[in-house]
């Protein structure tokens, strides 16, 4: 694999920042879009999803703690580094995970995302996405 060219790296870059996004607005549709439809997912606090069946899920329990527990995150990605070889891709960024509940934020932890990409239709997509947390906290913390 080869550096990204600056319109793969750019392209890869929305893709990072629409599904930090969507995410933290509970948008569970463009959080699967962001994904390839055999894709895996593994977090070291919520487990491994596989597929948009997966995916949706893993979303939703994002979207029910806003809503529920009136829980706001913030997934601020930064240091994006992307090799690409025709429709295939891996990158990684850095990752700073804060949590706003009751008037109050904090930083969960800092860590980075480890993917895989593929090029579907002109798009960027994660095929498999590792999160790595630099401190461990437990689901319950959220």
């Amino acid at each position: 694999m080869a550096d990204a060219s600056p319109d793969e790296w750019l392209a890869i870059q929305r893709l990072f920042i629409r599904y930090a996004t969507c995410l933290d607005h509970g948008d569970v549709a463009g959080v699967v879009a962001c994904f390839t439809g055999d894709c895996a997912l593994e977090s070291p606090v919520l487990g491994t999803f596989a597929g948009h069946a997966g995916i949706r899920d893993f979303a939703g329990r994002t979207a029910r703690l806003l809503h529920e527990r009136h829980v706001q995150f913030r997934h601020v990605v930064s240091n994006l580094v992307a090799d690409v070889e025709g429709d295939v891709a891996t990158a990684r960024c850095y990752l700073l995970d804060f949590r706003t509940r009751d008037g109050r934020t904090d930083l969960l932890s800092p860590g980075e995302y480890v993917c895989d990409l593929r090029r579907e239709e002109g798009q960027w997509r994660f095929a498999r996405r590792v999160v790595m947390m630099d401190r461990a906290f437990d689901a319950h913390d959220l």
